[in-house]
């Protein structure tokens, strides 16, 4: 994630407010948990500015999706969760704690069929590994 005064300096290249709402949250995205919630991200920004609301953490998210800036993962959980890491990676995700991790990017038994994708421009992929962590196995 870049720095928070270059994701200010790129909403108001795109005619957006930079308020100290928006500050916060990438604050929180850049120093917080990985992979967090809109709700997560909610709740850390709510300790130094309570009167926040969810609507415009998720409208900030929104909109750092929409630029680049964080990528949303759906992990089948019903929420969505945000990466700060746009670099290609994988991720691996515990079934029991539904901790996220960040791996490099692999390509090995993954291919697809030129078949398949003919007339396609493959312009992203996911990765999604599920299983349980040692804490959880133990």
């Amino acid at each position: 994630m870049r720095p928070v005064e270059e994701l200010c300096q790129a909403l108001r290249e795109r005619g957006l407010k930079v308020t100290p709402q928006r500050r916060l949250i990438f604050e929180a995205l850049r120093d917080g948990a990985e992979h967090p919630t809109a709700e997560n991200i909610h709740h850390s920004v709510q300790e130094i500015m309570p009167d926040i609301s969810l609507a415009t953490i998720y409208h900030t998210l929104n909109d750092l999706v929409e630029m680049g800036e964080v990528m949303e993962l759906d992990l089948g959980e019903g929420r969505s969760r945000y990466d700060p890491c746009t670099d290609d990676h994988c991720h691996l995700v515990c079934l029991g704690c539904r901790r996220v991790l960040d791996l490099p990017p692999t390509t090995d038994g993954i291919e697809l069929a030129a078949e398949n994708t003919v007339g396609w421009e493959i312009v992203r992929c996911e990765v999604v590994f599920y299983g349980y962590c040692p804490n959880c196995r133990a």
